[in-house]
């Protein structure tokens, strides 16, 4: 499995959240549409300005 590790801006807010995951559309869409809760809902929309994918979980955590 591949992991992601992704930085999100968000312009109206300019503000930044970086994260992990294994699916980083999924995570995109949950981030931006279909969250009801947690930090990142009050600042959207967001956009990813970066990207990087490792082998393992434990290499994404790291980074």
């Amino acid at each position: 499995m591949e992991f992601a590790v992704y930085i999100l801006y968000s312009k109206d807010f300019d503000k930044s959240y970086i994260g992990f995951t294994s699916s980083i559309i999924q995570r995109f869409y949950s981030h931006n549409l279909l969250a009801t809760k947690g930090h990142t809902i009050k600042f959207r929309p967001w956009t990813v300005i970066y990207l990087e994918f490792y082998q393992n979980k434990s290499d994404a955590i790291n980074r």
